[in-house]
C-alpha cells in the first residue's frame, strides 16, 4: 500500500497538515498545560494529585463547586419552563403572531449576559423597580436577585432560547401519525403531551439542555459582574489574577470546568442511547395544529406576553440605563439624558476601534480555516482528515477562562521577535483567542455550504480543462459564499462580545476590546451608565451581524439548487 500523494492530494494534504499545528499549538498544548500543572507538584514538580485534594479540603473551593453546579442545574431547569409553553404554542396552535413570537424569543441570545446583568439588579433587585412596586402595592418583596437567585436568573434568561430552538425545532419534526394513533386510543391533553409528545421530541431537548448547562457552568462575566465569587469560574479567574499563573488552584478549577463540559455532553449521549426517535414519514409532518377556542387563545396569549416581558426586559433594563441620570431606589431614572453615549463616544472609541480589530481578523482567520478544513474533510481522501473536523470543534468544550488560563501559562516566557515581548500580553494573543473559540461556528456553517455544493458541478469544470486548484478558486469558494459570509458574520458578532477568554488576556487598557469595556464600566456606580451605553453599542454589533447572518443564508436557502451552466459561465 503507498502513502505517496498524488498532486492533486498534495495541496489539500499540506493545508491540512499547517491547520492540525495551529489547532495543536493554539488548543491542544495551552489545555494539555493546564492539565499537566493542575496534576503538578508546584514544589517538587513529580506528578501528584494532592492539588485537587487540597481543592476538595478548601471550604471555598467545595461551596464554589456545589454551587457552580446547582447554579448550571436549577438555570437549565428555570430555562425548560421559559421555553416550553412558547415552543409548544408555537408549534401545536394556530394563532397569530407566531413567527414574531419565535423571533422574540431568540432575541436575548444577542446580549451577553454579563451586559444585562446590572440592568437586571435595576429591575428586579432588592430595591430594584419590581420590588419597589411589589412593596408599595402588596407589602411584601421577592428576592429576585439575591446572591445564587441573581446568576440563576440571569443566566435561565439569556440561555433559555438554546432550547426553545431545539425544541421547536424536533417537535417540528414528529411524525403527526403518532399523535393521531395516541388520540384514536384515548389520550389527550397533558397526558398526550406527557407520554407521546415530549418523549418524541427528547432530543431536540437533551441538546438544548446541555448547552445551557455548559454555558452556565462555565460562565464568568455574570457572577463577576453580580459580585458573586463563590462560583468556579471566578475562583479561577481571581486566582490567577491575585495570586498568579504558579497558583495550583486555578489550574485544578480550570480542569473540572472541561471535566464537566465534556461530562454534561457524555450525559446527553447516554439519556439518548439506544433508544428510537425515527419518524415514519419524511419531515415527520409536524404537531397537528388546532385552532384554540376564545378562552385558551386569551390564557396563550397570556402566558406568551408574561413570558416575553420577562425575557426582553434585560434589553429594556439596559436601555433605560443607558439614557437614565441617576437610577437608585426609584422606579425609573430621574431624568434621561444622551450624556453618557457621548462620554463613550469620546473616550472609549479606542475600545471599539480594538473589537472591530480583533472580531474581524479573527472571523477572518476562522472562515479561511474552516472553508479549507470543510474542502479537506468532504471533497478529499487525505489521512485523517476527520480529525481537523473533530479538533477545530473540540473549541466547544473548552471554557474561555481555560484557555485563557492555558495562554498566560503556555506563553508567557515565549518572547515575539521584533517587538520583544512575551506573546501571552502581546494583543495578537486576543485575536488567537477568538479565532480558537469561534471556529466551531464557522466551520459549521462552511460544512453546511460545501455539502450544498455538487462535486458534478467540479466534475463538470475538470471535463471542460480547469485545474483542481481553479475549479477551488472559480467554482466551489463562489458555490459555498452564502456560507462563508455567514461563518464570518457568525464569528465576528459573537467574538465582538466575548469577556471569559478576553478579561484573562488584556494585559494594558490600550489593547483592550468592547467587552473588556463594558466590565470595567460596569465595576462603579458613576461608570454605570456609559457602561450601559456600550452594552447597547455590543447588542447592535451582535444584532445587525445576527441579522444580516440570517439574510445570508435565507437567500442561500433559495438559490439551493446551483445548476450545471453555472460551472461553464465561469470558467469561460
Amino acid at each position: 500500500m503507498s502513502f505517496k500523494l498524488s498532486s492533486v492530494q498534495r495541496g489539500p494534504a499540506i493545508a491540512g497538515i499547517l491547520i492540525a499545528l495551529f489547532l495543536f499549538l493554539f488548543l491542544a498544548v495551552p489545555v494539555a498545560k493546564v492539565i499537566f500543572v493542575a496534576f503538578q507538584d508546584p514544589a517538587t514538580g513529580d506528578a501528584t494529585i494532592i492539588n485537587f485534594v487540597d481543592f476538595f479540603r478548601t471550604s471555598l473551593f467545595r461551596e464554589s463547586f456545589f454551587n457552580s453546579f446547582y447554579v448550571a442545574t436549577v438555570s437549565v431547569v428555570m430555562a425548560s419552563i421559559i421555553a416550553m409553553p412558547l415552543a409548544y404554542f408555537t408549534t401545536r396552535f394556530n394563532f397569530g403572531g407566531t413567527v414574531l413570537i419565535q423571533t422574540l424569543g431568540i432575541i436575548p441570545l444577542i446580549m451577553p449576559p454579563f451586559v444585562g446583568a446590572v440592568a437586571m439588579q435595576l429591575l428586579f433587585g432588592s430595591n430594584g423597580s419590581v420590588n419597589l412596586l411589589l412593596d408599595e402595592w402588596f407589602g411584601f418583596t421577592l428576592p429576585f436577585m439575591e446572591g445564587l437567585n441573581g446568576v440563576i436568573f440571569v443566566e435561565s434568561i439569556h440561555y433559555f432560547p438554546f432550547i426553545l430552538i431545539n425544541l421547536s425545532a424536533a417537535l417540528s419534526n414528529i411524525d403527526r401519525s403518532m399523535e393521531e394513533a395516541a388520540q384514536n386510543l384515548g389520550s389527550s391533553g397533558m397526558r398526550l403531551f406527557r407520554r407521546i409528545v415530549f418523549p418524541l421530541a427528547m432530543p431536540g431537548y437533551i441538546a438544548g439542555a446541555a448547552l445551557v448547562f455548559i454555558k452556565v457552568f462555565d460562565d464568568l462575566g455574570t457572577p463577576l459582574l453580580l459580585n458573586v465569587n463563590n462560583m468556579l469560574a471566578p475562583q479561577a479567574y481571581l486566582r490567577i489574577s491575585s495570586i498568579g499563573i504558579s497558583d495550583p488552584m486555578g489550574y485544578v478549577i480550570a480542569v473540572i470546568l472541561v471535566g464537566f463540559s465534556l461530562l454534561s455532553l457524555w450525559v446527553s449521549f447516554l439519556a439518548l442511547k439506544g433508544k428510537d426517535y425515527a419518524t415514519v414519514q419524511k419531515g415527520g409532518g409536524g404537531l397537528m395544529k388546532r385552532d384554540l377556542r376564545p378562552w385558551e387563545k386569551f390564557g396563550c396569549y397570556a402566558v406568551v406576553v408574561l413570558i416575553l416581558l420577562l425575557v426582553l426586559s434585560p434589553h429594556l433594563g439596559l436601555l433605560l440605563l443607558s439614557f437614565g441620570t441617576i437610577w437608585s431606589y426609584a422606579v425609573l431614572p430621574d431624568a434621561f439624558t444622551w450624556a453618557h453615549y457621548i462620554t463613550v463616544l469620546s473616550t472609549a472609541t479606542q475600545y471599539m476601534s480594538n473589537t472591530l480589530l480583533y472580531a474581524g481578523l479573527a472571523a477572518l482567520f476562522d472562515v479561511i480555516l474552516a472553508t479549507a478544513i470543510a474542502y479537506v474533510v468532504w471533497r478529499t481522501d487525505v489521512v485523517g482528515r476527520k480529525w481537523l473536523d473533530y479538533g477545530a470543534t473540540a473549541a466547544l468544550a473548552v471554557p474561555g477562562v481555560v484557555l485563557g488560563i492555558g495562554y498566560l501559562r503556555t506563553f508567557h516566557s515565549f518572547n515575539v521577535p521584533l517587538i520583544d515581548e512575551p506573546l501571552a500580553s502581546w494583543w495578537v494573543i486576543i485575536v488567537i483567542a477568538l479565532t480558537i473559540r469561534r471556529l466551531p461556528y464557522a466551520l459549521r456553517s462552511c460544512v453546511a455550504a460545501i455539502q450544498q455544493v455538487s462535486v458534478m458541478l467540479e466534475e463538470a469544470a475538470e471535463n471542460l480543462g480547469a485545474t483542481k486548484t481553479r475549479t477551488v478558486w472559480r467554482i466551489v469558494i463562489p458555490l459555498m459564499s452564502g456560507g462563508i459570509l455567514a461563518g464570518f458574520v457568525t464569528s465576528f458578532a459573537t467574538a465582538a462580545v466575548e469577556l471569559s477568554a478576553t478579561i484573562m488576556l488584556v494585559a494594558r487598557e490600550s489593547d483592550a476590546p468592547l467587552a473588556y469595556g463594558i466590565y470595567e464600566f460596569m465595576q462603579s456606580a458613576a461608570g454605570r451608565g456609559p457602561g450601559a451605553a456600550l452594552g447597547v453599542i455590543a447588542v447592535l454589533f451582535v444584532g445587525v451581524g445576527t441579522y444580516i447572518s440570517h439574510m445570508i443564508i435565507e437567500r442561500g436557502r433559495k438559490a439551493r439548487e446551483p445548476k450545471s451552466i453555472i460551472a461553464e459561465e465561469t470558467l469561460t
